[in-house]
Formats: C-alpha cells, structure tokens, sequence
C-alpha cells in the first residue's frame, strides 16, 4: 500500500518538526518536506509530490487559506488540511471556501491526524465533531434570528427534505456515503441519489457551494 505523502507548512519550526517525530514511526505516511510560509508550501509542491499539505492559517506571505486555495486551483490532485489553533467560525468556513479538504485543531491527537490523512487523500472531507457543529450550523441556516426576520422560504437550502438536510449534516461532519449508508440504514444508492438531489435543488455544482450559500444567508 502506498504511503500518504504530506507536506507541513507552519512558520513555527517547532510545529513542523513536533509533526514530524510524532508520524515518523508510521508506515501509513510520509513526510516529504517541510515549509515555514504557504508561498513556499507552494513552491515545494511540484518538487516534493504531496497527497496532501497540512497548513497553518497564520504564515507570512500567504496564509493557509490563501495557499488552501491556490492549491485548489493549480494542483487538483493535492489536498489541503488545515492545521489551526483557532477554533473559529470564520476561519472554519473561510478553510471551506477555500477549498480545504479538513479543518483540524492544533491539540488533536495522533489517531485523529492520521484519520484526516487518510480520508482526504482518498477524495474525502474531514470535519472533527467539534468543527463540524460549526460547519453544519452554517449550512442548515439554524439561527432562530434569522428564520424569525427572513424566513428560509426564499433559500435553496429551504428545498432540501428532512432526510436530505440529516444526510447534507453527516456529509458536513465528514462521512462518505457508505458511512452515511451504514448510519442510516440505506443503500449506497439511495445515499447517492439523496445527494444528486440536493445538487439538483439547490442548483449548486458541489456540497462546498451550498457552504457558500449558508455564508452568504448569515452575511445577509
């Protein structure tokens, strides 16, 4: 089986080298180098070959969300997975929009990092518990405030069913749709489809634009 190659950029030398004593014992994965800014997480890509780059959002030159995005945008291959202290809303869904496959806190523990690794670099999308209550309340529109003045009947998120918007949260928090199969009792088919739908009504290309969507409701 072949390694997960990773790429850390943190302008904290300490941080690059603590990720690096901590999964160097692991068969699983592969440090390929190291970098102290986004711009030369950047410039290291095509010579180091990552599945994935772990980035701290503050770094001089260009911070991990804008490296998240560049990384999105030049090399689709390679994931991005947020490193961060900060257990905050507006990172958390900045990270999202930017097109971060995760979003991890700086206190995570060993077992947790090396599931992330090992669901972004397979295409999917990690979000610990602890994140993804943030993610989900961003993108279900749950503020009473906001029904109470607005209402949701004018949002795309409004046209989702009850199964679909329990399916759209276990998608936030990270799942794929066996797990979500497994969880809720359905073929993976069905899951499937649930998900072809919710595109269809919403009118948006992927799960990260209803995401933007939720950002642009609570902006509003």
């Amino acid at each position: 089986m072949a390694k997960i190659r990773v790429l850390v950029a943190d302008d904290h030398t300490i941080v690059r080298k603590g990720l690096r004593m901590l999964l160097a014992d692991e068969d699983s994965v592969e440090i390929v180098g190291e970098a102290a800014d986004g711009q030369e997480a950047l410039d290291k890509i095509p010579e180091t070959k990552p599945d994935v780059v772990i980035l701290d959002i503050s770094m001089p030159r260009l911070s991990g969300i804008e490296a998240a995005k560049a990384i999105a945008q030049q090399y689709s291959t390679v994931k991005a997975l947020i490193f961060s202290m900060h257990n905050n809303q507006d990172y958390i869904l900045k990270s999202v929009e930017s097109g971060a496959a995760g979003y991890l806190l700086k206190d995570t523990d060993k077992e947790e990092i090396l599931l992330a690794l090992q669901k972004v670099s397979q295409g999917d999308k990690y979000f610990p518990p602890t994140i993804s209550s943030v993610f989900v309340d961003a993108l279900l529109g749950r503020s009473r405030g906001r029904t109470a003045t607005r209402g949701n009947d004018d949002s795309p998120l409004s046209k989702l069913s009850r199964k679909e918007r329990q399916i759209l949260t276990m998608i936030a928090e990270g799942l794929n749709s066996r797990e979500i199969a497994e969880k809720l009792n359905l073929s993976i088919r069905t899951v499937t489809n649930h998900r072809a739908n919710m595109l269809r009504k919403t009118k948006v290309k992927n799960t990260v634009e209803l995401v933007r969507i939720a950002v642009e409701e609570k902006k509003s």
